[in-house]
C-alpha cells in the first residue's frame, strides 16, 4: 500500500550549462547579508535521515595488537555513532533542521543513543523502539601509530523492517522534508522510505558503501538524486579501476543522479556532475580530463581547495557518455600531532554535503567545505566529538 498524499517540496532542478557558467546560485548580496540569509535558509530546510545509529566504545592504542597480544589502551570514550546519526549530527550543528528514522531497543544503550541525538537537536520522534532485543554497539580500536581505526560491530536486534513504521507515521516523517538521506543500512526499510519520498518529489542522497551488496544498493541507487561513496566503491561496483571512468559509468547506470562524489581520504575527493545539455559535440576522455586537473591542484595549500573542468561531453572506459564536468577537491593537510581519529570522517563529509545542497552551495565551494568539516572532525576521538558548529571560525569563509 502506498501513500497518495503529495506534499510539495523544493526538488532542486538540474541546472543548465548556461546557468552554471553564469555562476548558478551565487548571490550578489554583501557577504554579511548573504551569510544571514543562508543561515535562515538552513534553519528552514528539513533533512530526513534513515539508517544506522549505534553506541561506540572507542579506545586508543599505541599500535594495533598482534595475535594473542595483551595491550593497554590509552584514552577511552563512549559516544554515539552510526552513519545516519553521525551525518545528521553534523548537519544539525551546521544549522539544518534534521529528523531521523532508525531503530533502537528499550535497553540502556538505546536510551543513551537517543539522549545524545536529542541533545544534538535531531528530531527522534520517528525512531522505532523495540520492546526487547539489543541496540547496535561498536568497539572501535584507534591505532595512534598508523592513524587508522578498526570497527567491530554487534548488530542490533530485531532489525529495522518496513512494517516497523505505519503509513501515517511515514507520512508524518516525510512532511515538509527537503532532502532525504539514506545510509544504506536496513535496505528494505530504506527502499520503502525512498519510494515514498520519490512519489513526493523529494530528492534523495544515497551513501553507497563498498560493504553493501548489489541487492542492497541497486534499487536505492535507481532512486538517487545524489550519490556519495568511498574511494573503494566505484571499482567494486563497475569493475573499472580508473576512478573517473568508474564515476562516469555510475552516472550512466543511474541517469537520475545529478552527481556522484568519491571521498578519497587524505587525497580529498572527486566529483562528477551531470548537467542537461543536448549538444552533439565530440566526447573527451574523462581520464585525460582528470590528469589535466591534477596538474592544476595547488599542492602547497594546506587548506582544502577545488579545481574544476569545463562542461563538456565526457566518455570513459564504459559504453556511455554524459555531459557534465569533473571536479577535484583537496583535503586539509593536518599536522601529524593534530590528527587523532578518522572515525566518522565520511559521515562528517556527508553532513556538510547535506548542508551544501540545502543551502544551494555551488560545488566548487561545497567540496572544500565538506573536506574542511571532515578535517576538523579528525582532531578529536569519536565520530561526533570533533564535529564543528556553524560558528566555528574555520568555516567562516565558506559560510560568508
Amino acid at each position: 500500500m502506498s501513500l497518495i498524499r503529495y506534499l510539495p517540496s523544493p526538488y532542486l532542478p538540474l541546472p543548465s550549462s548556461a546557468a552554471r557558467r553564469r555562476g548558478f546560485l551565487q548571490s550578489a548580496a554583501p557577504p554579511g547579508a548573504r551569510a544571514a540569509a543562508v543561515h535562515v535558509l538552513a534553519a528552514n530546510r528539513v533533512v530526513l535521515g534513515c539508517g544506522l545509529v549505534t553506541l561506540d566504545y572507542l579506545a586508543t592504542v599505541d599500535a594495533y595488537p598482534r595475535p594473542d597480544d595483551k595491550i593497554r589502551s590509552g584514552e577511552l570514550q563512549i559516544s554515539g555513532g552510526g552513519n545516519a546519526g553521525n551525518a545528521l549530527t553534523g548537519a544539525a550543528r551546521l544549522g539544518l533542521n534534521t529528523r531521523l528514522i532508525s531503530k533502537v531497543a528499550n535497553d540502556e544503550i538505546g536510551g543513551t543513543v537517543l539522549s545524545e541525538l536529542e541533545e544534538a537537536g535531531i528530531d527522534v520522534s520517528h525512531v522505532i523502539i523495540s520492546d526487547g532485543g539489543n541496540t547496535t554497539f561498536v568497539y572501535v580500536i584507534i591505532d595512534k601509530k598508523t592513524k587508522t581505526r578498526t570497527c567491530i560491530i554487534t548488530s542490533g536486534y530485531p532489525p529495522m523492517v518496513p512494517c516497523d513504521i505505519s503509513m501515517s507515521n511515514l507520512s508524518a516523517a516525510l512532511q515538509d522534508v527537503n532532502l532525504l538521506y539514506l545510509d544504506g543500512y536496513s535496505h528494505e526499510m530504506a527502499l520503502s522510505v525512498g519510494k515514498q519520498a520519490d512519489l513526493m518529489k523529494i530528492p534523495i542522497l544515497v551513501d553507497a558503501e563498498p560493504e553493501r551488496t548489489k541487492t542492497e544498493l541497486e534499487h536505492l541507487l535507481d532512486l538517487s538524486s545524489y550519490i556519495v561513496c568511498s574511494g573503494k566503491f566505484p571499482e567494486k561496483w563497475t569493475s573499472i579501476s580508473c576512478i573517473p571512468s568508474a564515476l562516469l559509468e555510475i552516472l550512466v547506470q543511474y541517469p537520475r543522479a545529478r552527481f556522484v562524489i568519491a571521498t578519497l581520504g587524505e587525497n580529498g575527493c572527486m566529483m562528477l556532475e551531470r548537467i542537461e545539455d543536448d549538444s552533439g559535440i565530440d566526447a573527451v576522455d574523462i581520464g585525460n580530463v582528470a590528469e589535466s586537473l591534477r596538474l592544476k591542484v595547488h599542492k602547497d595549500d594546506n587548506l582544502p581547495t577545488c579545481v574544476s573542468s569545463k562542461f563538456m561531453r565526457l566518455s570513459g572506459r564504459g559504453h556511455g557518455t554524459i555531459h557534465g564536468r569533473l571536479l577535484i577537491g583537496t583535503a586539509e593537510k593536518i599536522p601529524a600531532p593534530e590528527l587523532v581519529d578518522t572515525t566518522g570522517c565520511g559521515d562528517a563529509f556527508i553532513g556538510a554535503v547535506l548542508y551544501g545542497l540545502c543551502t544551494e552551495m555551488a560545488p566548487e565551494k561545497m567540496l572544500p567545505f565538506a573536506c574542511q568539516v571532515a578535517g576538523i572532525k579528525c582532531r578529536a576521538i569519536g565520530a561526533r566529538t570533533g564535529l564543528p558548529w556553524r560558528s566555528d571560525a574555520r568555516l567562516s569563509k565558506y559560510l560568508a
